[in-house]
């Protein structure tokens, strides 16, 4: 296991480094992240370079037995590279610059950028390549964090230069786009621009496209450091920190490109849907691979300083959120950040060395405490087994579905992530194992596959589910979903054209429901509102064979060509009309539920798909609160109540408040 913090030396007198070291064996500490933010650093001007720091914090880490995951500090042009170079600062959608003061304040398409990151890049891998304490390469920061859509001339030529890639020619952009709408049509691609401040709303398919290229060239960026780092001979892994279901970043075509997946997660602790969400977070992650373990790169030892309220975790919270972690496939449990800092933006934001000291009085502060205690615990967990084919269940989720569905001008505004943690808290709450996956990678290891809301179908998608169906899947489709094709264009012959004949229904009318109030602490949080079905709007009654639940969002208006009705609407604007379906497809089922259903219907639906398909709990019959997740042979089980709770399996016994426990099987 893999156990420490971003390391910031360089915030710190060289006196306190001996320190920093002594504490970091104390706690057990194993590797740092390091220089993340040094550029200003290692080149306080343009051609004055500083490494002995470098070099002595390295070598003082190494004899002291700490492992470094060295950083590239690109995410932070220091102000000499804005004040000379300021074609490199991004821009707003009005076209006015961001100017230096904070970070991320670059544009990752300019070229000036390209040509200074990847000098600091070069001279830090032609140094450091071949160093011992050197176990792994951080590229950059959280990409696109705090920036991730701009609309500076360099982004205007590089997307350009993209749509050329895509497209071609102008003509077949124009017929991409639906161009002829609004008069709208291009002559040539320097035409285009990227979709800046606007009267009214934005051609769709251009902002879906915006999407792509943005993603993409945060994604170039991280292939040009990590090229440039393999040419200058390094041979150790590379990597850069993920932000879970981070919306404009498309994870899952970045990670062929990097050799182990890391994440970053800093739950909310008033999100009443916070263990949830962990999870699902972890899963997605650990999804990206399959297979492979992850790590764990940022957490929060206590609290943070970002939100508008800043609580601080219960005790045996952070040991316990770490157990979820490993027990979803990490091999690295990470901190933001080893020493709190005393000055800057982060200073309230908590850290492994807290501000208040490790001992008060003689007695240890409660993060020391818990910081210490987590490090020798995973220092006695000894070799893991990877990630192996443990979740048969697949939860359908889609960076580019859910840019487009969330785009305006559609039936009803949908909350996507908000409906997809719904559905994957109810298979949480029945203690399977999931995958969250796109539609391509909905494969014959799983049993059951879930696909609410997936809006945008691209053909590849649609082609491998109904090939799971075939060969004996079970799949639950939702509603809104197989209506759109990659360019964000109704297809010829209506809606549901590829997956209608699987699912043995056609579509006649979406039919919107005003939608639930979305709220809650996690969105006075600033965070993505969790809808939650129960929270007003219109909804409608379906009842039918044991079923009876609230639908919310739409009731669409199904025609059955084949399935089998299982529940109808008993009001609304599709009274009597079929809500959910099920038809036997090869060796497999297809149901469409019509509506986004609420929580009982939701759980009912769960509960049906996994009969139907056979899969079992990882450990049955839990109390309410606490969680078992597998990885090969083990199953780790954390108690998220406030209270013990006794655990029959593995002769666990009683697990105490935020108490976890890892059992070896057969």
């Amino acid at each position: 296991m893999l156990y420490g913090a971003d390391y910031n030396p360089d915030q710190w007198p060289e006196e306190v480094w001996d320190d920093d070291i002594r504490l970091m064996q104390e706690a057990r500490v194993t590797t740092v992240s390091l220089g993340i933010f040094s550029w200003s650093r290692i080149q306080p001007a343009p051609d004055v370079w500083d490494f002995g720091w470098l070099d002595r914090i390295i070598e003082k880490l190494h004899a002291g037995g700490i492992a470094v995951n060295l950083a590239t500090p690109t995410a932070s042009p220091p102000p000499w590279v804005t004040t000379h170079h300021p074609d490199v600062l991004a821009a707003d959608e009005f076209g006015a610059p961001y100017w230096h003061g904070a970070r991320q304040h670059h544009s990752p398409a300019s070229e000036t950028y390209r040509r200074l990151a990847s000098e600091v890049v070069r001279r830090l891998v032609e140094r450091y390549a071949d160093h011992p304490a050197v176990v792994m390469w951080h590229v950059s920061n959280e990409l696109g964090c705090h920036l991730p859509v701009e609309y500076s001339d360099n982004a205007r030529d590089a997307f350009r230069r993209w749509l050329h890639e895509r497209y071609g020619s102008v003509d077949a952009l124009n017929a991409a786009w639906g161009t002829d709408f609004w008069s709208q049509r291009y002559g040539s691609l320097d035409e285009v621009f990227p979709p800046r401040r606007a009267p009214y709303t934005r051609n769709p398919s251009q902002v879906l496209d915006y999407h792509r290229f943005m993603s993409d060239m945060w994604l170039e960026c991280y292939r040009m450091e990590r090229d440039i780092i393999r040419a200058g001979g390094a041979t150790q892994p590379i990597s850069t920190n993920m932000m879970g279901p981070f919306k404009p970043a498309d994870y899952a075509s970045w990670a062929e490109h990097i050799d182990v997946i890391t994440d970053d997660c800093y739950p909310d602790p008033l999100d009443p849907h916070r263990v949830r969400n962990v999870a699902f977070q972890r899963d997605l992650v650990r999804s990206l691979k399959r297979g492979q373990p992850w790590l764990l790169m940022e957490q929060a030892t206590d609290a943070v300083n970002w939100r508008p309220a800043n609580p601080s975790k219960k005790d045996g919270q952070l040991s316990a959120e770490s157990a979820v972690a490993i027990g979803r496939g990490a091999d690295g449990v990470m901190f933001f950040q080893w020493r709190q800092s005393r000055g800057g933006v982060e200073k309230f934001h908590s850290a492994m060395v807290p501000q208040a000291g490790t001992h008060i009085g003689g007695q240890p502060t409660r993060t020391w405490r818990e910081v210490t205690s987590l490090g020798a615990s995973l220092a006695d967990l000894g070799d893991l087994p990877a990630p192996g084919d443990d979740a048969p269940v697949a939860l359908v989720f889609d960076w580019e579905s859910w840019w487009a569905v969330e785009e305006d001008a559609k039936p009803v505004h949908v909350d996507y992530l908000g409906v997809i943690r719904e559905w994957y808290g109810a298979l949480h709450a029945r203690g399977v194992m999931v995958d969250v996956v796109p539609p391509e990678k909905v494969d014959g290891r799983y049993r059951a596959a879930i696909a609410p809301f997936l809006y945008l179908l691209r053909s590849p998608g649609a082609q491998q589910l109904e090939s799971f169906v075939a060969a004996g899947g079970t799949l639950l489709a939702g509603p809104f979903t197989d209506v759109v094709d990659d360019c964000d264009r109704f297809r010829p012959g209506g809606f549901l054209t590829q997956l209608g004949p699987v699912l043995g229904v056609g579509l006649e009318d979406f039919r919107a429901l005003v939608p639930p109030v979305l709220g809650g602490a996690a969105e006075r949080a600033g965070q993505e509102a969790q809808a939650s079905g129960g929270g007003g709007g219109q909804s409608v009654q379906v009842s039918g064979e044991g079923l009876a639940f609230r639908g919310t969002f739409l009731a669409e208006a199904l025609v059955p060509l084949g399935a089998e009705v299982r529940a109808t609407f008993d009001d609304g604007p599709s009274a009597s009309r079929p809500a959910l379906t099920r038809r036997a497809h090869g060796s497999g089922h297809a149901w469409y539920v019509a509506t986004q259903p609420d929580a009982s219907g939701i759980d009912a639906l769960v509960g049906a798909i996994l009969d139907e398909a056979g899969v079992a709990p990882v450990v049955p019959g839990l109390p309410t609160g606490v969680e078992a997740a597998r990885r090969g042979s083990l199953v780790t089980i954390v108690n998220h109540t406030d209270h013990p709770v006794e655990v029959a399996f593995g002769g666990v016994g009683t697990l105490p408040p935020q108490g976890h426990a890892f059992v070896h099987t057969a």
